[in-house]
């Protein structure tokens, strides 16, 4: 897929692994949608400008892709203003702590809404314009945690398990329309979701826990998500991004 002139909507777009992805989608000249919470003006005026510079307009959707409206408005609002979308990008994330027996109800579902439920909603809402422009990509996130056994993070790692196959099915079931589907699971990439970790922690993950004793770049990801949306043979992989971590036995 050729991006220049495309439609690019990222969930998630305004900061980490989105903000990085949707910067080379503008790059590339595409038209891009970012969808968040909160706003950074940092990465929008960024984006903004990379957009200009091609002659294209970036804008940002403040939405939580955390429900159903939330979800049906972010792709409306987007396809309002460019008559469609190419490509949907779900980078929008939450952390949610707690292990097997202190993790709550709320938690569990939330981690549910934001990770799994959203990719149903917004493909509903995205894949009718795909189909009518005769292609598509879409492109999950999911983690090195829904891969191996996380403990105290039980919700999130199951929440993420489910979408390489998720990606998978999509995928078969959406490969006569010419939409591709795909999915990336990043280790522990330098982003704010690892705000939480302790100096301790980071020594550990470079010395002992990453073969390549270096933790990630949201670039290190979004250079291989534009390389699965952009290559037209691609579809019902997951790639691994994690400088080897979950390949190690000791």
């Amino acid at each position: 897929m050729d991006l220049a002139g495309k439609v690019c909507l990222v969930t998630g777009g305004t900061s980490g692994i989105g903000a990085k992805t949707a910067l080379m989608f503008a790059e590339r000249g595409a038209r891009v949608a970012v969808a968040g919470r909160n706003p950074r003006n940092d990465s929008l005026e960024t984006l903004q400008t990379a957009a200009a510079a091609h002659g294209e307009k970036a804008v940002y959707i403040q939405a939580d892709i955390g429900n159903v409206e939330g979800c049906a408005r972010t792709v409306a609002e987007t396809c309002a203003l460019w008559g469609g979308v190419d490509v949907l990008v779900h980078a929008a994330g939450v952390a949610v702590p707690g292990g097997f027996f202190d993790v709550s109800e709320e938690s569990w579902s939330r981690a549910f809404d934001v990770h799994v439920h959203a990719v149903l909603r917004l493909a509903r809402s995205a894949v009718p314009h795909m189909i009518k422009q005769g292609e598509g990509a879409i492109l999950l996130i999911g983690s090195a945690a829904g891969l191996r056994g996380c403990i105290g993070a039980l919700a999130y790692g199951v929440a993420k398990g489910v979408l390489p196959q998720f990606a998978r099915t999509l995928a078969r079931e959406l490969s006569d329309y010419n939409i591709r589907v795909n999915c990336v699971s990043p280790g522990i990439i330098r982003t704010p979701f690892q705000d939480f970790l302790s100096p301790e922690q980071k020594e550990n993950n470079i010395k002992s826990r990453i073969p390549l004793h270096r933790e990630g770049r949201p670039e290190d990801v979004a250079r291989a998500i534009l390389e699965l949306v952009e290559n037209d043979f691609i579809t019902g992989e997951n790639v691994v991004i994690d400088g080897g971590m979950t390949m190690r036995i000791v």
